[in-house]
């Protein structure tokens, strides 16, 4: 899990613009111990936003998921999926069998 300020430090942007990426719901956060914090595993190697990431919060929200059914839902195991979970499929070449999964949830 990063603090937002890493969050901040790692995409290189002010922190406001990282409040303003949780607003859009293009990342998610949970509180742990009273601090925001976001999954490493909506993060590449390279340090970047999976690109991935926006779109799935956007189809699982609008399945009429809460943030924390999409985190649930993300870090579940799933072994018919390439990294044994929805997040770490998405640093796999099955991104977008997770897409394809998350459009499915909402009908």
């Amino acid at each position: 899990m990063l603090q937002l300020v890493d969050v901040s430090k790692q995409l290189g942007v002010v922190i406001t613009r990282v409040h303003q990426m949780l607003r859009d719901r293009q990342i998610l956060a949970i509180k742990r111990d009273g601090v925001l914090a976001v999954p490493e595993a909506f993060f590449g190697e390279d340090g970047h936003l999976l690109k991935s990431v926006p779109g799935l919060i956007a189809v699982l929200h609008d399945g009429g998921f809460r943030d924390d059914e999409i985190l649930t839902w993300l870090f579940r195991e799933d072994d018919s999926l390439e990294g044994g979970s929805p997040a770490a499929a998405l640093h796999t070449h099955s991104a977008r069998e997770v897409v394809r999964r998350a459009q499915a949830l909402g009908f």
